[in-house]
């Protein structure tokens, strides 16, 4: 009796050894399995509103219309023309300050003209007609041009304008379509050159000219 009492107890104590060493090993399972998980998820900076690696830049672009030529933009401008034997020298210029071209005003353009010959042998030049198209241009191209403006002579055979004499005449651009943002002015000069210091025949010879002037956008 005694024995099997002592096996029993051996049993007993076999058993509750087993039990303990199996809670053993289920604690240390959840001990090892946060680690274990911690070594797998994400870095923890990730988590604190930290960025890792700076963002790509990007780059966008910018369409910038080129500025829009001012031959009048010092306020005057002159120009030397040569029409065969006859060179013109002009001076153009706006008593309007060119903030004030916009597309409704009155535009005025005046012009200074005389001329010098080459050979000279005595012969006079005259100025027979000066006319001016003004031609208003929007962002797509040419607009309908306004009428010619003429300035014929009224004595024969015209205008003397050989140095030291000149013409001066006024012009004037009117309105131009509200999409307008420049306006080409074409000048078309005709003179009469005498063939001979004490002839009655003329040679007729023909200067142009062209400016381009900013319209103010308003």
């Amino acid at each position: 009796m005694k024995a099997v009492g002592r096996s029993d107890a051996s049993v007993g104590i076999r058993g509750r050894s087993a039990r303990a060493l199996a809670r053993a090993g289920v604690i240390a399972g959840l001990v090892v399995l946060p680690i274990a998980l911690a070594g797998c998820g994400p870095a923890p900076w990730n988590n604190w509103g930290y960025e890792t690696s700076s963002p790509t830049p990007t780059s966008t672009r910018q369409t910038v219309a080129p500025p829009v030529k001012n031959d009048l933009s010092s306020g005057a401008t002159q120009r030397d023309l040569q029409a065969g034997a006859v060179k013109a020298t002009v001076d153009y210029w706006s008593t309007l300050s060119m903030d004030k071209w916009t597309a409704d005003a009155l535009k005025p353009i005046s012009l200074s003209l005389i001329t010098t010959i080459e050979p000279n042998d005595g012969q006079k030049v005259y100025l027979q007609r000066a006319t001016m198209v003004a031609v208003p241009q929007s962002d797509t191209g040419d607009l309908a041009p306004l009428d010619p403006q003429v300035d014929a002579a009224s004595v024969n055979p015209g205008y003397l304008v050989l140095s030291p004499y000149s013409y001066s005449q006024n012009f004037t651009v009117g309105p131009v379509p509200s999409n307008a943002i420049s306006v080409t002015v074409q000048f078309t000069y005709d003179f009469l050159v005498q063939t001979t210091p004490t002839s009655n025949e003329y040679a007729k010879q023909t200067a142009s000219d062209t400016l381009t002037i900013a319209i103010a956008q308003q």
